[in-house]
């Protein structure tokens, strides 16, 4: 055996082959808290005896033939330093254990987050492209072992090569690492660590959502009355136009929501993309859409505009496909943008007026305290001008 002492205390008092040959019964102290228990010529195990909050703890640290001394030393000793911070070694094992992979993390926050996704179609995006671009490079290593240098490594291919993805998956990584530091298994979010790491995207070549000039509204209106296309199809289209709606909000739309009397549409928090109720003033026009729409009722169905499939609304993809297939310039979502330079262009209706048209959050918060109210009646206004300018 070897020693050396080292204020009073006496550590690594024994040697690797005196753990090997030993074999009288006994336990045999090497420093820290360490001792070798020996039952036996082929049953040696190491423990580690230590206070823990002032109790004394004998942890187990395995067998001899599995954990060589320079392993049981350097366990001891982390365990000494766990002790002298007021932590239990033991209670953080037990904890170690429950620690989740990436994946296995990742999938947990996909389930508890189910019922705030906008629809179906954005909850599958959010999960599919962590299993393509992140579960193959880090899905299987515990979360807490995950380092900045792996989610670099994860997102460095993506990165360039598909730049809006690779920020959506940067955006869910990260989301899934603070529901980790939540869970009290780390203390940090690697994905915000690697902003500077990465190169800047040259944002100034993105193509945004296609929108038509406002004074072509109108046409695009009367080609879409003129074609072929489903009656459900075509009262859609118009109703997204002249209530400046999103596609989902206008496809989902559901009887329910609607009061006819009131002239006033209330779409429910859970289809909106701020996650607020809003409501809707209806126009003459609107009001004719649905009356007709109301005439192609043949289930019980609550759909508004039903799609082809029995109880499903009307896919993603109708809308923008029939812009497409008439020579439209622009896809639905960009009638909201044709909506808004109308309004600041060719009229005097407040801009906080048309921002609520549009169910956008006041940022500003000074200007959101004083927007006691949706200024609906005012909204009716500008509504109704829209629809008189496009009819």
């Amino acid at each position: 055996m070897t020693g050396k002492s080292t204020g009073g205390h006496k550590e690594k008092r024994l040697s690797a082959a005196f753990v090997r040959t030993v074999a009288k019964p006994g336990f045999y102290g090497d420093g820290h808290g360490l001792y070798l228990k020996v039952t036996g010529p082929d049953s040696k195990r190491w423990v580690q005896r230590i206070v823990v909050n002032r109790k004394r703890r004998d942890i187990g640290l395995g067998s001899a033939s599995l954990v060589s001394l320079a392993e049981a030393r350097e366990t001891a000793l982390q365990h000494r330093k766990l002790a002298r911070a007021g932590e239990d070694p033991i209670a953080l094992k037990r904890r170690s254990k429950g620690i989740l992979t990436f994946e296995e993390a990742a999938r947990k926050v996909h389930e508890q987050y189910a019922p705030t996704w906008r629809n179906d179609k954005h909850g599958k995006q959010w999960i599919s492209t962590l299993e393509t671009f992140v579960f193959p490079a880090i899905g299987s290593k515990r979360i807490d072992a995950i380092t900045s240098a792996d989610v670099l490594d994860a997102l460095t291919p993506l990165w360039n090569a598909k730049p809006e993805t690779a920020r959506r998956v940067k955006q869910r990584i990260g989301t899934v690492m603070k529901w980790a530091m939540a869970k009290g298994w780390r203390t940090d979010n690697p994905a915000d660590v690697i902003s500077k790491a990465l190169p800047k995207h040259d944002r100034s070549k993105v193509e945004h959502r296609k929108a038509l000039p406002y004074d072509l509204v109108a046409d695009s209106i009367a080609k879409v009355r003129a074609s072929d296309a489903a009656i459900s199809t075509k009262l859609a289209f118009e109703f997204l136009v002249l209530t400046a709606t999103r596609s989902g909000e206008t496809r989902e739309a559901k009887w329910s929501e609607i009061d006819l009397t009131k002239r006033e549409w209330t779409i429910p928090a859970g289809r909106m993309k701020a996650k607020r109720p809003h409501r809707v003033p209806l126009s003459d026009r609107a009001i004719a859409i649905l009356k007709e729409a109301e005439k192609l009722k043949t289930d019980d169905s609550d759909l508004v505009f039903p799609g082809a499939v029995t109880g499903k609304p009307l896919s993603d993809m109708t809308l923008s496909k029939l812009t497409k297939e008439l020579g439209i310039a622009a896809v639905p979502h960009g009638f909201r943008s044709s909506f808004r330079d109308w309004a600041g262009e060719q009229t005097n209706h407040a801009r906080e007026v048309v921002e609520f048209a549009l169910a956008h959050v006041i940022k500003d918060k000074a200007e959101a305290a004083y927007a006691r109210s949706d200024l609906f009646e005012k909204r009716r206004i500008l509504m109704r001008d829209w629809s008189r300018y496009v009819k």
